[in-house]
């Protein structure tokens, strides 16, 4: 009886030892490392979702961990490096204040795959990866421009750096040229997720005449600000937010991470993983345009659908000349695209916006 005893303890034993292996090999291990709460409603929430789906897509081959509410800075090199001292194959730091860090850490654990997004800095273990949420931001641009009564339209922006100013410009061209009496005021906000300071931006746009909110932050504080305010319209950023559809929230840009996590867990455990960069749209799946509700007109809502169309398909490019600089130089010739690495690092607004980008 103790021997049977010892041999099922020894079994259990073994079991527990080997539970963190699949089919002899043992687990891949994924980190994350989120700059808000996985339940903001917004960015961190789709980054979070991504994640469940490479858990669901691989099963108990992988292991999955994440920390939220990582302050960009000195703690998120603590952060990703006790990821790394933990075990983590493949770590993907979620937020543009991460970039340098990144590299940092990337650099003391070479055997370590690491993922940032939204940054340029790479190294022959760190990728970059981006979606071209100006694309969305064109189609909220034209809604936007055909919806407005007032003709002003707030803009809570978050940090001054290429992908947000990237965004206002491709709103403002859009709903300028279905609306050229359409004026942008823009809030600097400092934050990417600050419920408190996102209602207050909301409610002082709407104070200064707006009657349409875009937001580049990542709560849905702004859609309640405005359902408050009565009629208000806005878009949901990052993520649906459709629990405010079908108004104030019209439509919105949804970021799908999740093809894009499970890609690249396959590759490191392929052993095929290579440093790259990616920026994808919505012609790929990774910008997503929410249902535009009944609450935009019918043919607002079909020229905006066309647009969607064009852009996944190539035939129309957001930023497409004659287009000029907000000093009134000539920046793209009729017919003209502008080139990526301009987009990648765009530090300019364009003709027609008021005020200075901060610096």
């Amino acid at each position: 009886m103790k021997i049977t005893t010892l041999l099922a303890s020894a079994a259990i034993a073994l079991g527990l030892a080997t539970s963190g292996f699949a089919d002899g090999h043992e687990k891949t291990k994924v980190g994350f490392v989120y700059v808000g709460p996985i339940g903001d409603g917004g960015w961190t929430y789709e980054h979070n979702k991504g994640r469940l789906a490479v858990e669901e897509h691989f099963g108990d081959a992988v292991e999955t961990v994440f920390v939220e509410n990582v302050a960009e800075g000195p703690d998120s090199e603590r952060v990703m490096t006790q990821m790394a001292l933990d075990g983590a194959d493949l770590i993907f730091t979620t937020s543009f204040g991460y970039m340098d860090p990144t590299i940092n850490i990337a650099a003391k654990f070479p055997d370590v795959k690491f993922e940032h997004a939204t940054g340029y800095k790479r190294a022959d273990n760190v990728s970059t990866y981006s979606a071209r949420f100006y694309e969305g931001r064109a189609i909220q641009g034209h809604i936007a421009g055909k919806m407005t009564k007032s003709n002003i339209i707030g803009y809570i922006a978050s940090y001054p750096i290429p992908e947000v100013i990237r965004g206002i410009n491709a709103a403002y061209i859009h709903a300028a040229k279905v609306n050229p009496d359409v004026e942008f005021k823009i809030i600097w906000a400092y934050t990417w997720f600050d419920p408190a300071k996102e209602a207050d931006a909301a409610r002082a746009l709407i104070e200064q005449g707006a009657d349409v909110v875009l937001q580049h932050t990542d709560s849905t504080a702004p859609q309640a600000a405005a359902q408050e305010a009565g009629d208000v319209v806005t878009f949901g950023q990052a993520s649906d937010m459709g629990q405010y559809a079908p108004f104030p929230r019209v439509s919105s840009i949804i970021d799908d991470w999740a093809p894009y996590y499970i890609a690249r867990t396959q590759a490191v455990m392929d052993g095929t993983w290579e440093s790259t960069d990616t920026w994808d749209g919505i012609g790929a799946g990774m910008v997503a345009i929410g249902e535009i509700t009944d609450a935009v007109p019918a043919d607002v809502k079909e020229e905006a659908l066309a647009m969607k169309a064009a852009i996944a398909d190539g035939s129309y490019h957001p930023f497409t000349g004659p287009l000029k600089k907000q000093d009134g130089s000539d920046w793209l010739a009729e017919g003209e695209i502008a080139d990526d690495g301009t987009l990648a690092g765009m530090n300019f607004y364009i003709e027609g916006l008021t005020g200075e980008i901060p610096q």
